[in-house]
């Protein structure tokens, strides 16, 4: 081989750069104790304080804002359902808490974040390998942020939840605390193993129902897994396609499914099938080709995607086996004017990369395109035993043991791709980051309150127009 000589100046350069690339390498005591020092500069005790400022934005601006480019006839469904109570206006606007999270103390630790960090965005779902795992489910919004506003969001959404049902503050709050004491506690254990292991773990059902902490628990969730083992595309089929003229078509049940008439409409959806399809892995290719699309139909979900443009496709094998696929457009998560820009171009890779990141295992089908007219979109099997647990008629026990649970989960996603040990160090091992979340999640409940009331009062006077379903 030949030896290239350079120049002295040049080699040094490329040496420097070379020391420059490789990171840090400190030791878990090391970053143990820089997580000890941030208090020091962020008291934990300061994550306990919501007081908004005399400058706060009217909330109802913030949510008209993030309607731009949503489809005008669909908004007013979105705000007839955020209206039904402060839970689901809370659920309908995380444009507006990460606007007001960004105001709030911040340790400067991130993580890849949900974004939209609420308790009905975790539950049940099937692995490839079909085993029941319960794991956070909606990724509309991460981008690496603070590791603390995915947990305050969440800490947030059973303090309004448990008031929805009526609970006594005391009972939300101790909620609160028992999801932060759990996060707390399970991240100081993923900290402690080594990044495979950690990648590695999951919460799977049979986990969860050996964990009953008697026969009745262990019966429901024994119960609720059967009922998600229910919800597949074979049992979702009937109820929503039809025989039209012999074809096998999506039923339109408008608003919330119908079809497309533009006349160029099916050419731009086989492009956009094309380009994604370019999104996976060739293995997967494989398996898609084996399915043929019989139709597609705008499909209105959730509360916050309301508006924005989300399909349905209608796919069959040779041998008639159906696969229904959703295509969800995907706009600049809601974080990002706080958080930075995100490092991927098209948002829906952006969502395929940090659903993949958090989640302990997803979808086979999950890619991601950019249609003709711009707009982005992630794809995933529209049900694959899908299933979040119910928010209505929750015990005080209840809502703490399913606290616990979702606390559990995201301190494993954040492990998985944060410092662990360095947000472990910070947070310590007594309770006084649970007492401050617990003070927060309560005020803030308070401010969802006034916010939601602000909303009926923006409908009522006319201001916008809202939709409620029966």
């Amino acid at each position: 081989m030949d030896t290239v000589m350079k120049a002295p100046g040049k080699a040094k350069a490329e040496v420097n750069k070379i020391a420059e690339d490789v990171p840090v390498v400190r030791s878990r005591a090391e970053r143990l104790a820089a997580g000890q020092a941030l208090r020091e500069s962020v008291p934990r005790s300061s994550h306990g304080d919501w007081t908004p400022s005399a400058q706060r934005r009217d909330p109802i601006e913030i949510l008209e804002e993030s309607n731009q480019d949503r489809l005008p006839e669909l908004v007013p469904i979105r705000y007839g359902r955020m209206l039904r109570s402060p839970f689901t206006f809370l659920r309908g606007s995380a444009a507006l808490m990460a606007y007001d999270l960004a105001t709030t103390t911040s340790t400067g630790l991130r993580v890849q974040a949900c974004g939209d960090c609420h308790l009905l965005n975790f539950g049940l779902f099937a692995t490839p390998e079909r085993n029941l795992v319960f794991d956070l489910n909606d990724f509309d919004e991460t981008l690496p942020a603070p590791w603390e506003w995915d947990l305050k969001r969440l800490a947030v959404s059973f303090a309004v939840a448990g008031r929805d049902n009526q609970l006594p503050d005391a009972d939300c709050r101790r909620g609160v605390l028992e999801c932060v004491r759990v996060y707390r506690e399970r991240l100081r254990e993923y900290s402690r193993m080594n990044p495979l292991e950690v990648w590695y773990t999951r919460l799977d059902m049979t986990t969860l129902i050996a964990m009953a902490p008697d026969e009745k628990v262990k019966k429901m969730r024994e119960q609720l897994a059967e009922k998600a083992r229910q919800r597949v595309v074979e049992n979702l089929f009937p109820k929503i396609v039809g025989e039209v003229a012999g074809r096998r078509r999506l039923v339109d049940q408008p608003p919330l499914i119908f079809h497309v008439s533009d006349a160029g409409f099916e050419a731009r959806v086989r492009k956009a099938l094309a380009d994604y399809r370019q999104s996976l892995s060739n293995e997967r290719r494989v398996l898609l080709d084996r399915y043929h699309l019989e139709d597609f139909a705008v499909k209105v979900v959730g509360i916050g995607s309301v508006g924005t443009r989300c399909f349905i496709g209608l796919f069959f094998d040779e041998e008639d086996h159906p696969l229904i696929l959703q295509f969800k457009e995907e706009r600049r998560s809601v974080l990002e004017p706080y958080a930075g820009t995100s490092q991927y171009d098209n948002q829906g890779e952006r969502v395929v990369m940090g659903q993949r990141l958090m989640q302990s295992s997803s979808d086979i089908f999950l890619g991601w395109l950019r249609g003709q007219r711009g707009y982005d979109f992630f794809v995933r099997q529209l049900r694959d035993m899908k299933m979040s647990a119910p928010a209505e008629e929750v015990s005080p026990e209840q809502l703490k043991r399913y606290a616990g649970l979702c606390g559990w989960t995201l301190a494993r996603a954040h492990a998985k791709s944060g410092d662990a040990t360095a947000i472990s160090g910070y947070l310590g091992k007594g309770d006084a980051f649970d007492e401050a979340i617990g003070a927060f999640s309560l005020a803030y409940a308070d401010q969802t309150e006034r916010d939601h009331a602000a909303l009926v009062k923006a409908v009522g006077a006319g201001r916008l127009d809202a939709l409620v379903e029966e």
